[in-house]
């Protein structure tokens, strides 16, 4: 009672995922560091920014949007941004 899960690594999910003979879902890349996307889905939606950094193995991208003149980093899914 008032225990909380212990949260996995990439490791011990790589691990059980190999157990049960499957594989973690491959997504593909297709965005560049330095290049101009717009945020299509969440609540940066219509925000333009440059991919700062990208993480294939969790499909995320980081973004740097412009902020009040700051440019502030977002980390947002592969499917919540596309190209300019």
């Amino acid at each position: 009672h008032g225990t909380k899960p212990a949260p996995l690594d990439d490791s011990d999910v790589k691990r059980i995922l190999k157990q049960m003979k499957m594989e973690a879902p491959k997504v593909k890349v297709s965005f560049t560091a330095g290049e101009r996307v717009k945020v299509v889905d969440g609540p940066f939606t219509d925000f333009i920014g440059v991919v700062d950094t990208i993480n294939a193995e969790r499909g995320k991208v980081r973004v740097l949007v412009s902020f009040f003149g700051r440019e502030t980093p977002v980390e947002v899914g592969f499917d919540q941004v596309k190209k300019l």
